[in-house]
């Protein structure tokens, strides 16, 4: 089976290619014999009922440096693709929100990973809010006075923009922090977005461990250690990656939003765990797979390719 295969994505010239996940998902197509394309968000358009893309043919190697060649720059229907993949980075405002509308005027004649509609609607920060028996306490708001109770009923609490990422404007308030309010006004003043606040969790000093699901299935974990010093464990920001196991308390979670990721088309997702709770569930451009195969040598390209393909075949 050979596919046309399109990335939606940032600029594929700048990634760590021993560390992008994209890269990795792309590198197997490749392999698998399947034709690749590629543009960034600002190239996709709707024009007179279609929905089309300027970018290029891409091939890849394992190379720093060089690890890209483009063939000519062409507009492609994406209609007439096999698979489109959804991976560019948040923020997740309304020009990510505006390419999700766009691509699922060609789903599912064209398969698209993963499927807009439900990444549109299951942002990061938000889709663990259906299952409040797996997450640490947990608020949405905007208003101070509801902040403030949380944390009156708290004490120690995790403050963050509802749609960021990468561990990008993470602030830890413990009982003695007295910045809650100017917090608040920084935040509001930049964006009219609700915060999240959840209960903080000491078990992240032994890290915040990713686990992969392909399909709604995991397939391993990677544990990002923060740096001494550091509340935020994400490797954008310093977070060491470690080999780590499943525990039996991971498979319970994976067990319970497994089905639920499976029936939204959700196949390549990494969840955030610290200790016994589920943090996030990252849909939109979840990374993790190249540390998890370095680690445990599960090639987690591999197993999305196959899903796909089968998906693809029927």
């Amino acid at each position: 089976m050979r596919l046309k295969v399109a990335f939606q994505m940032d600029p594929i010239g700048s990634v760590n290619i021993n560390a992008d996940s994209t890269f990795r998902i792309a590198l197997e197509a490749q392999a698998r014999g399947h034709e690749l394309f590629y543009y960034t968000p600002d190239k996709l358009a709707f024009v007179e009922g279609r929905v089309i893309a300027r970018g290029f043919p891409i091939e890849l190697r394992r190379e720093v440096g060089n690890h890209v060649t483009y063939g000519p720059e062409a507009e492609v229907d994406l209609g007439e693709f096999d698979v489109v993949w959804l991976r560019q980075d948040p923020p997740f405002d309304m020009g990510y929100i505006t390419t999700t509308h766009l691509l699922e005027m060609i789903h599912p004649g064209t398969l698209v990973v993963n499927d807009p509609f439900w990444v549109r609607n299951s942002p990061e920060k938000l889709l663990v809010l259906n299952f409040p028996q797996l997450t640490p306490p947990t608020a949405i708001a905007r208003d101070l006075q509801t902040i403030r109770d949380f944390k009156a009923r708290h004490g120690d609490i995790i403050l963050k923009p509802l749609y960021g990422n990468g561990g990008a404007g993470v602030f830890r308030l413990d009982p003695n922090d007295r910045n809650l309010a100017s917090l608040h006004e920084l935040f509001t003043s930049m964006s009219r977005e609700p915060m999240i606040v959840q209960k903080f969790l000491p078990a992240v000093a032994q890290g915040d461990k990713r686990v992969i699901l392909v399909d709604g299935e995991p397939v391993g974990a990677i544990n990002r250690v923060p740096q001494a010093g550091e509340t935020r464990s994400n490797m954008h920001v310093g977070g060491r990656p470690e080999q780590v196991g499943l525990t039996p308390r991971d498979l319970e979670i994976c067990s319970i939003i497994g089905p639920v990721l499976r029936e939204k088309g959700q196949v390549f997702v990494g969840i955030d765990v610290i200790g016994d709770w589920l943090t996030e569930i990252n849909v939109t451009s979840p990374t993790g797979i190249q540390e998890l195969e370095r680690f445990d040598g599960i090639n987690t390209a591999a197993r999305i390719w196959e899903v796909i393909e089968a998906k693809r075949a029927r």
